[in-house]
């Protein structure tokens, strides 16, 4: 009996070490190159869900993927409803007063506005941008009048549509959307190459120092080997920035 009560303990013990070792990444599914749905698969595709599969396999942690909409997806994290981000978020001070982050996983890309005519006026006209994001907060630092949208794919809309005159995102967001548009979108004159942030990073809990060590070793192989540099292509094309 007191054999069989130990080996009992000792599967309890496994299963809660396996499943502590099972870590729950937070993304978006909304905001192509970088995390998006698979038309075909209806599972959640881009850079990071390959790039974060990838650093979960060289972390040798089993990793799922959470899908939760951008306006709460900080406060989700925090609450513990999964345990990493990796949506596409720029690395700001006001996100590291309440997360932390891994270091960058892609250079500090840059913001761009797109309208229908290129000579729009987007200090003083109206800007689409996607709410709680740091293009939201920039616009809101300017003379533009800003309105927001809890999804990328409604600034672009409203655009089209009219509400807006312009919408500004990043410019690997928008890159493919311009052009696909066939000329019905286009680059602001002078503003589609607007420096923001300090690169994407992979947002934790700031509890979870330990995980976040893991993934700031892999992330700094996957710089040291190329692999970081390749992915950044695949997805991003060749003109895209990477590591030196």
């Amino acid at each position: 009996m007191k054999s069989l009560m130990i080996a009992a303990a000792t599967l309890a013990l496994t299963a809660g070490l396996a499943q502590a070792e099972t870590i729950r990444m937070g993304t978006e599914g909304a905001y192509a190159p970088y995390n998006f749905i698979d038309d075909a698969t209806g599972e959640v595709t881009g850079f990071e869900i390959e790039l974060g599969n990838e650093l979960c396999t060289r972390a040798e942690l089993d990793c799922t993927w959470v899908r939760n909409d951008w306006d709460s997806i900080i406060p989700n994290l925090v609450s513990s409803n999964y345990d990493t981000i990796m949506a596409g978020m720029n690395i700001n001070e006001e996100r590291k007063a309440v997360i932390q982050f891994t270091q960058p996983y892609t250079p500090a890309m840059p913001s761009a506005y797109a309208a229908l005519s290129a000579d729009v006026d987007v200090e003083g006209g109206i800007v689409a941008a996607q709410t709680s994001t740091i293009q939201a907060g920039h616009v809101a630092e300017t003379g533009a009048t800003l309105l927001e949208y809890p999804n990328p794919d409604q600034t672009v809309a409203a655009v089209r549509n009219g509400e807006a005159d312009a919408v500004f995102a990043d410019r690997d967001f928008l890159a493919p959307i311009v052009e696909e548009s066939g000329g019905e979108l286009v680059w602001v004159d002078g503003k589609d190459a607007v420096p923001l942030g300090e690169g994407i990073g992979m947002g934790l809990r700031q509890s979870d120092t330990e995980l976040k060590d893991k993934f700031d070793a892999v992330i700094t192989e996957m710089k040291e080997d190329g692999s970081l540099n390749e992915l950044i292509v695949k997805w991003f094309g060749d003109d895209a920035l990477t590591f030196e």
